[in-house]
C-alpha cells in the first residue's frame, strides 16, 4: 500500500502544480514583509515628516526679519498658522530684552431701554494675567491681550502725526465706518503702514468686542479700547531707591462698531474671560 501511494504521488500530472503560482509574502526586498499596517505605519512616518518639515519652515518665516521669501507660503496661510498657538518671538533675549508692560483696556455703550449708557473701563490685560499667577500650566489665554496690543502699538507707530488724530477720532455710525476710516487715513499717503493698522486694528477691535459682550451681554452697540505701554526702570537705575519707572504711553482710538470673526463663541470667551476680572479685581 505504501509503494503504492508512492507511485500515485509520483506519478501525479507534472503540469498540475506547476502551473499553480508560488506563494510568496510581498517583501520589500529587504525581508520586510509588507502588511497593510506597515503600509500605513509608512504613510503616518512620511506624513509627520512633511508636518515637522513645514512646521519648522513657517516658524522660521514667522520669526525670521520680513522679506519676500514669505510669499512662498500663499494668501494669509502663514498668520493664521501661527496665531494664536504658535506664536513666536525672540524678543526676550538680548540685545533687546522685553522692557515694558502692556495695558488693554476696553469700554463700552449699551442700550438700555433706548437709553445709552457708557461703562467703565475693564482692564482686559489685567484680567488674562492673572490666569499666570501659580499656575504651572497656565493656558495661551493669558497672553492674548498682550500680544494684541503688541501688535497694535507696532502698527500704530508707523503712523504719522495727522493719522494718528484720525485714529482718535469715533467712526462707528453706518455699516461702512470702516471703509470710511482706511480712505481717511490713505488720504494722507503712508499706504504700507495704512494696511498693517487696518489689519491689527481690525484685531484689537475684535477682541475688544468679545470682552465687552462678556462683561455687560447682548446690550452692547460700540467698544472703544486704549492700549498703552509703560517701561520698566532703566537697567542703570535698578538699585536707586528714588527711581521710577516711566511715564504710560497710550495709544487711543475712538469709539468703534462692533466686529465679530465667523467661528467666534461669546459664550465660550465669556466663561473664561469673567471669572478671570472676578478674580483680578479681588
Amino acid at each position: 500500500m505504501t509503494s503504492n501511494n508512492a507511485a500515485a504521488e509520483t506519478d501525479a500530472p507534472a503540469g498540475e502544480d506547476a502551473d499553480r503560482p508560488e506563494e510568496r509574502p510581498d517583501t520589500a526586498g529587504n525581508g520586510e514583509v509588507r502588511t497593510p499596517l506597515n503600509r500605513l505605519k509608512r504613510a503616518v512616518v512620511v506624513a509627520a515628516v512633511l508636518f515637522t518639515a513645514f512646521h519648522i519652515f513657517a516658524t522660521f518665516l514667522w520669526i525670521a526679519p520680513a522679506s519676500g521669501l514669505r510669499q512662498v507660503i500663499p494668501g494669509d496661510l502663514l498668520h493664521r498658522y501661527m496665531i494664536p498657538m504658535h506664536g513666536q518671538s525672540w524678543s526676550v533675549f538680548a540685545p533687546e530684552p522685553i522692557n515694558g508692560d502692556y495695558r488693554l483696556q476696553v469700554r463700552a455703550t449699551l442700550n438700555r431701554d433706548g437709553e445709552e449708557i457708557e461703562t467703565e473701563w475693564v482692564d482686559a490685560t489685567a484680567a488674562e494675567l492673572d490666569m499666570l499667577t501659580h499656575n504651572l500650566f497656565p493656558p495661551r489665554a493669558a497672553i492674548t491681550a498682550s500680544q494684541v496690543a503688541s501688535t497694535f502699538r507696532g502698527a500704530y507707530l508707523d503712523l504719522d502725526e495727522e493719522q494718528e488724530e484720525i485714529v482718535a477720532l469715533g467712526y462707528y455710525n453706518g455699516d461702512d465706518w470702516r471703509p470710511r476710516l482706511e480712505s481717511a487715513l490713505r488720504s494722507l499717503g503712508n499706504g504700507g503702514a495704512v494696511t498693517e493698522y487696518m489689519e491689527a486694528e481690525e484685531l484689537a477691535n475684535a477682541y475688544a468686542t468679545q470682552v465687552a459682550y462678556a462683561m455687560w451681554g447682548e446690550d452692547v452697540t460700540l467698544v472703544q479700547f486704549v492700549i498703552s505701554r509703560q517701561n520698566v526702570v532703566p537697567y542703570g537705575q535698578r538699585n536707586e531707591p528714588d527711581a521710577e519707572r516711566p511715564a504710560v504711553q497710550p495709544y487711543v482710538t475712538g469709539w468703534r462698531g462692533l466686529i465679530e470673526y465667523p467661528g467666534q463663541s461669546r459664550e465660550r470667551f465669556a466663561e473664561i474671560f469673567r471669572p478671570a476680572v472676578e478674580e483680578s479685581t479681588r
